[in-house]
């Protein structure tokens, strides 16, 4: 039986934006990795359909870098993605990460669901960390998306 740690939060914007921050290359390479990582925009490939093929590449602070692969598996604008995800490109890369998409009020809640697989305690907890803090950059984001 698969069991999935969990992660939702409401971000004041509307749904088909978040959305869009999830899926657009110039928007996607802000958030990911958080502000303390750069994502490069030539390093992403997001051909966000089923099937389609992602990458990213993180330079970290200390030099050394993260070489991002997965696929699409599920699309549904605005309302869910799909996608498996894995930082060493030539294994296995696991089940999907799932993001779902709601209205409600005040904006959107985003839930975000992963496989825990063999994680131990301590790195589901440094992982549900990394996607909070992800979604703090994907809030910033928003905010700079909604000014224009």
């Amino acid at each position: 039986m698969t069991e999935y740690f969990t992660i939702t939060r409401t971000l004041s914007a509307p749904r088909q934006l978040v959305f869009d921050a999830l899926t657009k290359p110039e928007h996607f390479a802000v958030w990911f990795g958080t502000a303390a990582v750069e994502v490069p925009q030539d390093s992403l490939k997001m051909d966000v359909r089923v099937g389609g093929e992602f990458r990213a590449v993180m330079l970290l602070p200390d030099g050394n870098r993260i070489d991002w692969a997965g696929e699409y598996v599920e699309v549904d604008p605005p309302a869910r993605l799909a996608m498996t995800l894995t930082d060493n490109p030539d294994q296995y890369a696991g089940l999907p990460v799932l993001f779902d998409l709601a209205e409600v009020d005040g904006g959107t809640e985003l839930t975000i669901r992963q496989d825990r697989a063999d994680f131990s305690d301590e790195q589901v907890a440094a992982t549900i960390a990394g996607y909070n803090s992800f979604i703090d950059d994907i809030e910033k984001e928003l905010v700079r998306m909604q000014n224009g």
